[in-house]
């Protein structure tokens, strides 16, 4: 899927629905931006832009995560998917499994 085929409204609510969420988890824990960013290990200004926009880095996402002690769903993320039939399992050994992409300009 190329970028612009997603709706650009739905990653901004990813993004925003991101940001909500690590700014509740730090008012749960009673830090100021300030304290949560130095917590972290990730600078003031990155964090405010996380908070405002959801505009991060992966790297300072995953600080961020580990400073609050929730990094289980970050380890699930592109793990292999789980089938809830066989018809889906069987279906898959069908798929000729791919060793490398091709180019597609």
């Amino acid at each position: 899927m190329e970028i612009d085929t997603i709706k650009i409204r739905s990653l901004n609510q990813i993004l925003k629905g991101i940001a909500k969420r690590v700014k509740e988890r730090r008012l749960e824990l009673n830090f100021t931006q300030k304290a949560f960013a130095k917590r972290a290990g990730i600078g003031f200004d990155a964090y405010r832009r996380l908070e405002s926009s959801g505009a991060v880095t992966l790297r300072n996402l995953v600080l961020c995560a580990i400073a609050l002690d929730d990094t289980d769903a970050l380890l699930q993320l592109f793990t292999k998917k789980s089938y809830k039939s066989l018809d889906e399992l069987l279906k898959l050994e069908e798929v000729k499994k791919r060793v490398r992409g091709s180019r597609n300009e």
